[in-house]
């Protein structure tokens, strides 16, 4: 009887023939397939339109943050060192999942490294848990401001916002490295072709042939037990927020401490809704089409860093006027 051949090369395709089955078995491929939006081909150049659109003004937007914050004294404040970890988060989001969604589209360039998968799922999946931290440390920044004004600069200080940014990114950074192990040690069957525009962890895991229930339930406990804790302090933050705005004794006063969180509400509705619309629908909407899954799971990482600057810049009085001084400067 004819021996199997066997041939291990490190780090590249690896394919084995067994005697009782026709699977081809891969353990570390050399390359993963994207595929892009899968039934929306034709339509590729024109979704690439809005996608770029939402880019631009994700990366003009968030630099014009970091810019004015930089620039106007009157803003190297806590919440405004927070929002700079925003800006920066949604500057990093998006770059590293667009350049190589747009040479799909444009270029067909379709195939990925191994190693530059796992990097990307690296960066994309650490800042997404670095953004929910970020905004959880706001909504304790808003908590301390109106709860305990008095002891706001004493509680906040800036030593304890860095040691709170270096929490953030020190626990996006560990929590996503069980990713890149678990997925590196699953051998992948018969397809390296990923239904998406980049490396989502889910998506790569459904294509080991390993039982992977490991890697599911460790992504369940990063979606509930991670960003689920995050909206948990932040409800239990707004809820004693709103608490102290009702114990206000005028509406005007009410309506206007409830003002300064409004920025805060708008980008946690824009970045939780669709990250958990996107990562349940991905596990348990087994009847929702493909190319659906993949634009929610594009617009979670684009949409949020086009809005936040947006947001911040329209309701947050100091960067607005910084922003009305630069223009009026310029046009003089």
């Amino acid at each position: 009887m004819q021996q199997t051949p066997f041939c291990l090369i490190v780090g590249h395709l690896l394919p084995y023939s067994m005697s009782d089955s026709n699977t081809t078995h891969f353990t570390n491929p050399s390359t993963f397939i994207l595929l892009g939006i899968s039934g929306l081909e034709a339509a590729h150049v024109w979704i690439s339109i809005p996608f770029c659109t939402m880019y631009t003004i994700a990366i003009l937007g968030n630099f014009t943050i970091l810019f004015v914050v930089k620039r106007e004294r009157s803003l190297h404040a806590p919440m405004s060192y927070f929002l700079c970890m925003l800006a920066v988060t949604d500057l990093v989001l998006p770059t590293s999942m667009l350049p190589k969604m747009l040479s799909i589209f444009w270029f067909n360039s379709r195939e990925i490294g191994f190693s530059a998968c796992l990097t990307q799922m690296y960066f994309i999946h650490s800042f997404l848990v670095m953004e929910s931290g970020i905004l959880a440390a706001m909504g304790f920044d808003r908590y301390v401001a109106i709860c305990h004004p008095l002891r706001h600069s004493t509680i906040l200080t800036n030593p304890m916002v860095a040691k709170i940014g270096l929490a953030v990114v020190l626990r996006g950074g560990m929590l996503t490295l069980p990713y890149l192990l678990l997925v590196r040690q699953w051998p992948y069957c018969e397809t390296n072709i990923i239904p998406d525009t980049y490396c989502a962890h889910i998506a790569v895991v459904k294509l080991a042939c390993a039982d992977t229930r490991i890697s599911s339930y460790y992504g369940l406990f990063v979606l509930f037990c991670v960003k689920g804790l995050d909206m948990f302090f932040v409800a239990l933050s707004y809820t004693q927020i709103l608490r102290a705005i009702f114990r206000l004794p005028t509406k005007d006063a009410r309506l206007k401490t409830f003002g300064t969180c409004i920025s805060h509400l708008c980008a946690i509705l824009t970045f939780y809704v669709p990250s958990l619309f996107s990562s349940l629908t991905y596990r348990f909407g087994q009847n929702v089409a493909l190319h659906f899954h993949v634009l929610i799971g594009n617009l979670n990482i684009l949409v949020p860093p086009m809005l936040n600057p947006i947001i911040y810049g329209v309701r947050t009085k100091q960067v607005r006027d910084r922003l009305l001084q630069l223009f009026i400067h310029k046009d003089i």
